[in-house]
């Protein structure tokens, strides 16, 4: 498995690659189900639970990994995200000399696309999931369409806001995210002083939004749905469209 020698990531950083890539710790939990069953994976989060018989090193969490432990295993590639992830954290693995790749995708065209191209980094052929993704999500929707909130968080309440892979991906199963225009991507906001919507979609993370945990705060609609499926982007990409579609109905 040979990856380039360099390569540009998704931030358009040049990453210095070995002629061949044998270990890799990711940092990301969607990052790590994309490459878990290529053999080359040696370390995760704790956040990392899919596949759920994943058996390699737990390096802490996406906003505190453990520097020093991701660095002893001596990876050839680190897999990382601009939101997930800390740039001091990424800049010490650097000067430790290690290679990282970072991901930025916020839409689902860039995400399918960042995903080829973090594999390819990993000197990975092209996998079926991958295919079947690209397959699902050219599909345009042609149905009606429904205004939403899409709540991350609460106490204080935190919304998907503008230019996020989440909102790119509902409003192309014809849901159209109410704070789509806001001028942050994750605002906190006060529920009361919102515009009008017609849905409330509650995914089950970060926050686990639940029938018994989250509903009762709104007037509308609201539709409980698998925080992976919404907003993880790799092998999930497959069957989220039918999935998020059947919890939506």
């Amino acid at each position: 498995m040979s990856g380039s020698p360099t390569s540009r990531d998704d931030l358009g950083t040049a990453v210095e690659l070995p002629s061949t890539v044998r270990r890799v710790v990711s940092l990301v939990p969607s990052l790590t189900e994309s490459v878990a069953e290529s053999g080359l994976l040696v370390g995760a989060t704790d956040w990392c639970s899919h596949p759920s018989d994943l058996d390699v090193e737990r390096v802490r969490g996406t906003k505190n990994p453990d520097v020093d432990k991701v660095i002893a295993l001596r990876p050839d590639l680190v897999l990382a995200n601009a939101e997930e992830n800390r740039p001091a954290d990424l800049e010490a693995l650097r000067a430790a000399g290690l290679a990282v790749w970072v991901t930025y995708p916020r839409t689902v065209p860039e995400a399918l696309v960042s995903l080829a191209r973090m594999l390819r980094a990993c000197g990975l052929d092209k996998p079926s999931w991958l295919g079947n993704a690209e397959e699902q999500w050219a599909r345009p929707w042609t149905g009606p369409r429904r205004t939403a909130l899409i709540p991350i968080w609460r106490r204080p309440w935190m919304a998907v806001g503008s230019g996020t892979f989440t909102g790119d991906l509902m409003q192309r199963l014809g849901v159209d995210n109410v704070l789509a225009d806001h001028e942050e991507r994750y605002p906190k906001v006060q529920l009361d002083a919102l515009p009008p919507y017609q849905l409330v979609v509650l995914p089950d993370e970060p926050y686990a939004f639940s029938p018994d945990d989250g509903p009762e705060s709104f007037q509308v609609p609201s539709r409980c749905v698998s925080g992976r499926h919404l907003t993880w982007y790799g092998p999930s990409l497959a069957e989220a469209r039918e999935v998020l579609l059947g919890q939506l109905a």
